[in-house]
């Protein structure tokens, strides 16, 4: 029997009910923060003063947010606006969610930055006239007036345009790689200027699958350098590789096939580390301009430390590219963003990946994986996520056009949005600590200690964890580490909820560089708002 215009409305009905009671069973909550910041944000990075970074190109011709006609950038060579007087880059204050516009002078364009051990933001490279320059970022409280600053007596010694950059223990800046640029060099400068690394040619391929390499330090003090599929550990000090791990098996990972990376938590004797790389795009989908190659699914997890490294490699519940992988407070780690077709590029992927996973590295091979409840607004190409000290994920940016374009399947994307996980759903908010006291400063292997209240009784160990504050872009957090501090049983202390708990600090620069942290107390897997601490020699 044909239905009926009422029969085919209730159904239609039905169907969008399910949909959103499907949603609501998922854990983690959206919220939408500003409606439209001005800039997309292809690199985003968080401040100790609780203020966001957000930073985009020089060269896109005008953004929504107005610098001033007495703030202008000059640039002949600009093939859009010879007087640009338009920010390319603002201050987000996560207190009031008020914008303010930087003024950012060359082009940062797929360009690598760090935070120093004074908190100050180091930015590197670019394109154009952007390709060797030296950028600093001094953060201040939210209504100060801090700037960008070109630094007018020391530029790169290589060109760096899709280069990484990690800290090291001592607090200075290595700079790896970039395209047709097989060599790191360091911030400070060093004498010898760039080193030869021949790795990243020998795993360059024809489309040039070995940018923004994934770097993590591990805490032994050797670099874990990822390219292409394969791996090394580099000795950064001798400028020599002394390990190659085997090859992961899935296709190429990096830019321009868009997987990503982070290193796992790190804890007990620091002799161990694990580093994680998912996703990716299939191999020749970027050069032929396949828009709807599906993308792999699998993640390659491997113990860098370990005597006979090997790659365990696990299937995600979606193929994804330009998927980010952000730490959280607890250890778990949050995949968000990216698409499930195509691969990096301008207007190169199909098919947003709505779905956030949470992988869950201590449970068994299987069940490390829970989808998360969806977003609505698609993040591909040039999009950003990064934790927050109150334990929500920074969604930021998504353009995947050479300029900004709003009428478009996929369009340039201006809103910030939050995602908070479960642990901060109200049905934990009697288990969430609240730090009371806890130094400014610790010094590496001294005790000290914290004071947190608890609604609750504590049942088991409050965990003290420390978060770094990365430079995330192109599907990577440089500089990403999550520290788990050995603590004793939290003791009751005078006063209704309140516990001291004894802590020891890293023990060196390679568990932990020198800077600032986002110091979380965590009780059964609910995190505190973060308090920032600043760990020196």
């Amino acid at each position: 029997m044909a239905e009926t215009g009422s029969d085919t409305t209730a159904i239609v009905l039905l169907l969008m009910l399910a949909f959103t009671i499907a949603r609501a069973d998922l854990p983690g909550t959206w919220e939408l923060l500003v409606p439209d910041a001005g800039i997309a944000s292809m690199h985003t990075a968080v401040t100790r003063f609780n203020t966001v970074v957000l930073l985009d190109r020089t060269n896109i011709g005008p953004s929504r947010k107005f610098l001033g006609h007495k703030r202008c950038r000059r640039d002949q060579s600009d093939p859009i606006l010879k007087l640009d007087c338009y920010a390319h880059s603002v201050q987000f204050d996560l207190g009031t969610n008020r914008i303010r516009p930087l003024m950012i002078q060359t082009d940062t364009w797929c360009s690598s930055g760090q935070f120093l051990p004074d908190g100050s933001l180091l930015q590197t490279g670019g394109d154009l006239d952007g390709f060797r320059k030296i950028r600093r970022f001094d953060p201040c409280e939210p209504t100060g007036s801090c700037d960008w600053v070109e630094l007018s007596d020391t530029e790169l010694v290589a060109g760096r345009w899709y280069a990484t950059n990690q800290i090291l223990p001592d607090g200075s800046v290595i700079i790896v790689g970039g395209r047709g640029t097989s060599t790191v060099e360091y911030y400070p400068p060093r004498k010898n200027g760039a080193v030869p690394f021949p790795f990243l040619a020998d795993v360059e391929d024809t489309q040039m699958d070995n940018l923004y390499p994934y770097v993590h330090l591990l805490p032994n003090d050797h670099l874990f350098v990822f390219a292409n599929n394969r791996a090394v550990m580099y000795d950064h000090r001798k400028n020599t590789v002394v390990r190659e791990y085997p090859p992961l098996d899935g296709g190429p990972r990096n830019y321009p096939s868009g997987g990503s990376s982070a290193m796992l938590a790190i804890g007990g004797d620091f002799a161990a580390a694990e580093v994680l790389v998912c996703g990716g795009a299939q191999f020749g989908a970027f050069m032929a301009r396949t828009t709807d190659a599906p993308a792999h699914g699998t993640c390659g997890r491997i113990v860098a430390t370990a005597a006979e490294p090997a790659w365990a490699v696990e299937e995600m519940p979606f193929g994804r590219i330009m998927g980010d992988l952000v730490m959280l407070p607890d250890g778990g780690v949050l995949i968000i963003n990216g698409a499930q077709a195509g691969s990096q590029g301008f207007e190169m992927a199909t098919n947003p990946c709505l779905y956030p996973l949470l992988y869950r590295p201590d449970q068994p091979i299987g069940l490390r994986f829970m989808t998360l409840n969806p977003g609505t607004v698609p993040r591909m190409y040039h999009s950003t996520a990064n934790l927050l000290p109150d334990g929500r994920i920074l969604l930021a940016g998504s353009n995947p056009h050479y300029f900004y374009k709003f009428k478009a399947e996929f369009p340039t994307e201006l809103r910030i949005e939050a995602f908070s996980p479960e642990y901060l759903s109200p049905d934990r908010a009697n288990l969430r600590p609240e730090i009371l006291e806890i130094p400014v400063t610790v010094r590496y292997g001294e005790g000290f200690d914290l004071l947190v209240n608890v609604p609750l009784p504590v049942v088991g160990i409050i965990e003290v964890n420390l978060g770094s504050a990365p430079f995330a872009t192109h599907s990577f957090s440089q500089g990403q580490r999550l520290v788990k501090l050995n603590v004793q049983p939290s003791e009751p202390v005078a006063g209704e909820g309140k516990y001291k708990i004894r802590c020891m600090a890293p023990p060196n620069g390679a568990v932990a560089p020198p800077g600032y942290y986002m110091a979380f107390a965590v009780n059964q897997g609910v995190p505190s708002v973060a308090h920032w601490v600043r760990i020196v020699s």
